[in-house]
């Protein structure tokens, strides 16, 4: 039999005690060296490697989201400074905060509301407060004052895209490639916009393309109208959401969602509104002309990915519409990643002045 061997490492450890006492004996406590004197006239702190420019830009970021994160802003340090968007929902004013210096825009909601409503448009709030993309308009706060609610939002500077004709199929695909990458980002969330047109997309100094208008919206649709639509324009509606004979009754808000993006990005193309009667015009005209003709169509003079990619939104029957992740890898879309450059440096001649803020 073998005799037991000590587990690896004892051996050595134990050999190396009686090493470590001998060389502990060697020592002499009283040794001391003297260090070297330094003179202080040349004596100078080694400065600190630069940061690159992406961990600065990184760092800052981070600073100021974690600043908006976490600031508290009382309605008492706004100061409003013009209003800069009204309609029949309410008024969008420019404020600042009066510490920090920076700008807002404050929703003012007109009516009266009832205690279920308020508490269900501030329930609403406190999810949109965590909705946080680099293409949604961000929701900062809710203020209940003098009876009126009142939403504190990311101010963009350029206005809405309302009227903007986008002519140039790369620049068009950049633009269309922002707003589906925010829809995306709310439909994973089961967020539904409902109310996607161009006076709901706005853009910044910086050429960023940003939904805005949700949320609360749609809180206020669902109480004051009894039919369950939104206060307002049908225009961008779908077939099925105007008709509810259509498609068995049932709404699907993803695929209307997809239905309204289709319908503002075909206007941003034409320079007009793609139906056969204006957005303006009366109820009965818009319900025919949507639920009862077939659904517009790019021109043939387009490409045949912009033609492709605007069927996919525009099918009549919702389950034929593709998502909004389905669209993100559409070619037409690829366009837009391909000059994304170009694009945003262009995009600045072919909208429109700044527009104020829809309601």
């Amino acid at each position: 039999m073998r005799p037991i061997q000590p587990p690896p490492g004892t051996a050595a450890t134990v050999a190396a005690v009686p090493s470590m006492a001998n060389q502990k004996a060697r020592r002499r406590p009283n040794l001391s060296l003297p260090l070297p004197l330094r003179e202080s006239k040349i004596a100078v702190p080694l400065p600190l490697p630069p940061l690159t420019a992406s961990a600065t830009s990184t760092s800052s970021q981070q600073q100021q989201q974690q600043a908006t994160t976490h600031q508290v802003i009382g309605f008492s340090e706004l100061d409003r400074i013009n209003r800069i968007g009204s309609g029949s929902g309410g008024t969008v004013y420019k404020v600042i905060h009066r510490l920090s210096g920076r700008v807002f825009a404050l929703k003012v909601i007109y009516g009266n509301h009832e205690d279920s409503v308020r508490n269900q448009i501030c329930r609403e709030i406190q999810i949109l407060r965590d909705v946080s993309h680099a293409n949604v308009v961000r929701c900062h706060d809710m203020y209940d004052h003098n009876g009126e609610i009142q939403v504190l939002l990311e101010f963009m500077d350029g206005g809405a895209l309302e009227g903007a004709h986008i002519a140039k199929e790369d620049d068009l695909a950049h633009v269309a490639r922002q707003i589906l990458s925010g829809i995306a980002y709310l439909h994973r969330r089961k967020i539904v916009h409902r109310d996607i047109k161009p006076s709901n997309l706005l853009i910044n100094s910086n050429k960023h393309v940003k939904i805005a208008d949700f949320g609360v919206s749609r809180v206020l649709a669902q109480t004051m109208d009894p039919c369950n639509s939104s206060v307002g324009t049908i225009a961008y509606m779908s077939p099925e959401r105007i008709n509810t004979d259509l498609n068995h009754g049932q709404y699907d808000g993803y695929a209307g969602d997809i239905w309204s993006l289709g319908v503002s990005i075909l206007e941003f193309y034409l320079g007009r509104f793609p139906f056969a009667v204006g957005r303006g015009g009366d109820w009965a005209s818009l319900m025919c002309a949507i639920c009862m003709s077939q659904p517009p169509e790019a021109p043939v003079t387009a490409s045949r990915e912009f033609r492709d990619f605007i069927a996919c939104c525009l099918q009549r029957e919702p389950g034929r519409r593709w998502t909004a992740v389905q669209l993100l890898n559409h070619p037409f879309i690829a366009r837009g990643n391909g000059g994304q450059r170009d694009g945003s440096q262009n995009l600045h001649q072919l909208l429109p002045p700044p527009r104020p803020l829809s309601s």
